[in-house]
Formats: structure tokens, C-alpha cells, sequence
């Protein structure tokens, strides 16, 4: 069992836990995650270590309410205790000897994209970051972000905060005008990052992606979480879940996730269904 230290409302669908995991804490890396269960008959559910403190001897998680796992966990209070935690799971991000990155993150992938930003400052290189949301609302972490970047840009869908539009397009500007970093990392919807690789492609700039496929096991014993990656299976929780953006099957990945989209409906439904029941 471990203990829910902290419990952080982000916006109204996205929670930060501070969980006790000392051993996790002491072993983990930017761009690494776990596999959560809320009880012992929950759904196991992966989410990328958003941050960690060695010290104390906790680990950060920040996750979106979209289904009926997700739910569960988020009806956890401060205090108490989730089932299992375990990790660190998969690669860390490779940073060193980058100079000049461009951290691109959207919606509720800027929780993972953050411990990389803080990682690429702490080792001195300059940060550029590109962070989009869908409106003022759903804005998260800019304080962070703005503490461990060099410069920041935000971009809502609507223009309610910050700049308005995508955040391919900043990113454009810059290479357009002769801009150049030493990498791109990017993290969050599979249509943004995407989009960011077909950004950076023609200006021939190293795009790295982080890949959150279906995952159940974490160990590559499941195959789940397979990707075909230049031409060749991988599998993101070993291999990944960072891989080079100009060899991920993109449209292959999109199709694979919605495989199981009418299922998390009914699921989803129920869910809530549960909940309603409980609180009556």
C-alpha cells in the first residue's frame, strides 16, 4: 500500500497525487513512468512520473479523468492509500549534452513534458518551451514551466490565454527564421505530436516523442503497447517510451488507440452509474 501524501486539483479534470514510494523516488528519471492500481481489483493504469523528490521520498503522478480507471483514482483522498505502485518503469529520456531543446507539450501531456524541462535546466541547457491548452481553464503547470524555461509559450485553441492557435505554429516561426535547437521533444496527443514532427521534418531537427500506447503489464510480456517504429515492432514500455518521431507510424498508433473506445464507454458509464448509487 502506498500513501497519498498530497492531493492536487490541476484543473476540473486533471489531479496531481503526491504518493510516499521512497524506493521509486530514489530510482527515477525524467520521461520514465508506473502502472497505478487504485485497489486490488482495479484497472492497472500506466501514467508518466510527472515529478519526484529523493529526499522525502515521494513521486508526483498527474492524470485526467477520462474513464472508468482514471475515476476510481480520482475518488482517492488525501490521506489515503493506493493498492500497488510500480516503477520506475521504461527509458528516461536522453539528455545529456543537449545545448538548446524545444520542449513541446499538450493539454494534460505538459505534466510529462515538465520533468524533462526541469531535468534539460538543471543540467544548464536552454529551454525553450511550447505548451498548448484548449482554453484559459485547462492551463496547467505554468508557474513550473515558466521556472525552468527560458522562454515559454502558451497557446489555447480559442486565444482565451496566451497566444491563440496550435503550438505547431510557434514552432514553425522559429524554424522558419532560422531558429535551430539541438532536439525537439514532444509529448501529448498522438494528432499534436504528429503534426510537430511534420513541423520539424523539412528543417531536418532530431523530434523526440513520447509514446502512451495500451499498456497492461509494463514488461513487454502483454504486447499491447506495440509500435511499428522504422519499420519494426517496439514496445513502448521497454523500448520506450521515448522513440524518434520521424520513424513512429503515427496513423498505425491513432488507429490502435481507439480500439478499445466503445469498451471505456460502457465502462465509463458504469463507472459513473457506481457512483451516483454511492452517493445516494
Amino acid at each position: 500500500m502506498f500513501k497519498i501524501i498530497q492531493r492536487r486539483e490541476l484543473n476540473p479534470t486533471v489531479t496531481e497525487l503526491v504518493l510516499e514510494a521512497p524506493l521509486i523516488a530514489k530510482k527515477a528519471q525524467a520521461g520514465q513512468f508506473i502502472i497505478i492500481r487504485a485497489k486490488e481489483d482495479s484497472e492497472r493504469i500506466p501514467l508518466t512520473i510527472a515529478g519526484y523528490d529523493r529526499e522525502a521520498g515521494t513521486v508526483s503522478i498527474i492524470f485526467q479523468v477520462v474513464g472508468a480507471g482514471t475515476m476510481e483514482l480520482n475518488t482517492l483522498p488525501e490521506g489515503g492509500y493506493v493498492h500497488d505502485f510500480v516503477g520506475p518503469l521504461g527509458k528516461a529520456t536522453e539528455i545529456e549534452g543537449l545545448k538548446k531543446v524545444c520542449v513541446v507539450g499538450g493539454g494534460v501531456g505538459c505534466a510529462i513534458a515538465l520533468p524533462v524541462a526541469q531535468a534539460l535546466h538543471a543540467q544548464g541547457t536552454k529551454v525553450t518551451g511550447i505548451v498548448g491548452f484548449r482554453d484559459k481553464d485547462l492551463v496547467i503547470l505554468e508557474d513550473e514551466f515558466r521556472a525552468c524555461c527560458d522562454e515559454l509559450i502558451i497557446m489555447t485553441d480559442d486565444g482565451s490565454y496566451g497566444r491563440k492557435g496550435v503550438v505547431t505554429v510557434p514552432l514553425a516561426e522559429k524554424l522558419d527564421a532560422g531558429e535551430t535547437f539541438d532536439e525537439v521533444i514532444t509529448i501529448g496527443p498522438l494528432v499534436m505530436m504528429k503534426f510537430v514532427v511534420a513541423t520539424t521534418k523539412p528543417h531536418n531537427v532530431k523530434t523526440v516523442v513520447s509514446m502512451n500506447p495500451i499498456m497492461v503489464d509494463g514488461t513487454g510480456m502483454c504486447g499491447g503497447c506495440r509500435l511499428t517504429v522504422g519499420g519494426k515492432t517496439k514496445f513502448a514500455c521497454v523500448d520506450g517510451p521515448d522513440f524518434d518521431g520521424f520513424e513512429v507510424d503515427f496513423d498505425e498508433a491513432m488507429h490502435r488507440g481507439t480500439m478499445y473506445k466503445e469498451f471505456e464507454a460502457h465502462a465509463r458509464e458504469a463507472a459513473c452509474n457506481l457512483f451516483k448509487k454511492e452517493v445516494e
